[in-house]
């Protein structure tokens, strides 16, 4: 397959434009040919990505938006999701796998990501986070 040029969505903080937004996106990953794991991992953690964007990013506020951008390359596809919001710093969110954390109904999302992907980095102070999955990485959980 030919690299793809990046695409971009942006869309108003709600849910229902996200999962269109993902549905987007992961038909054309899967036009791709990304495999079924890749395809479950992009997933989820798009969904994580998205979710965590608009509720804790931009405070479900519908002034704001959320912009996606993803490019998919022969190896691998790399989508970056950009919120609004103040920021935060991703070392500062508590270890959800800690026994005081267990019950906390927040604080998984990034632990997910970073499972399931082969790189979870951010940009712009947290506002921005890049997932990078590479097309024949297999699951770090499946290791």
């Amino acid at each position: 397959m030919a690299d793809t040029p990046t695409q971009t969505l942006v869309i108003p903080s709600d849910p229902n434009d996200a999962l269109d937004a993902q549905h987007q996106v992961m038909d054309v990953v899967e036009q791709a040919g990304f495999n079924e794991s890749a395809l479950f991992a992009i997933r989820l953690a798009l969904d994580e990505a998205l979710n965590n964007a608009i509720s804790h990013g931009n405070q479900r506020d519908p002034s704001k938006k959320v912009t996606i951008r993803y490019t998919i390359t022969d190896d691998a596809i790399s989508i970056r999701v950009t919120d609004e919001g103040t920021g935060f710093n991703p070392a500062d969110v508590p270890d959800p796998r800690l026994p005081e954390n267990i019950t906390r109904p927040h604080g998984r999302g990034i632990m997910l990501m970073r499972a399931y992907m082969t790189e979870v980095d951010y940009d712009d102070n947290g506002k921005t986070v890049v997932l990078l999955k590479q097309r024949n990485c297999p699951l770090p959980l499946a290791q």
